[in-house]
């Protein structure tokens, strides 16, 4: 069964750091780009980062500098380091490909409050 799986989410305080996983099971990772997206209530799912087979990376301009994506394509895992989080960051994360698959993960809530 074609799965996608985020994990890592939580509350932090303004400035501190989470790291995202997305585990994909039964979907072929390698040779494709892997992107993460957020979404929050009312708006649209935005584009956060992307990464190419190649390690070509892509950043929304209101994560760089703050965020690193990187995937391991031995054990089908992307992930997204976050750090100098800020209130604006609060949404559910989310991973797929690009261009984006048939369906979606539960994804996992990141708060940033103080």
């Amino acid at each position: 069964q074609e799965r996608l799986v985020e994990s890592g989410g939580g509350i932090v305080q303004p400035g501190g750091s989470l790291r995202l996983s997305c585990l994909v099971s039964s979907v072929r990772f390698d040779g494709y780009t892997w992107a993460w997206y957020r979404q929050t209530p009312g708006k649209q799912r935005e584009l956060v980062a992307a990464i190419q087979p190649s390690g070509n990376i892509n950043y929304a301009d209101s994560v760089k500098g703050r965020f690193t994506i990187a995937r391991d394509d031995a054990q089908n895992t992307l992930y997204l380091q976050m750090s100098s989080l800020k209130p604006d960051d609060t949404a559910v994360y989310f991973c797929n490909r690009r261009p984006i698959m048939g369906f979606w993960g539960r994804g996992t809530q990141v708060t940033v409050s103080s």
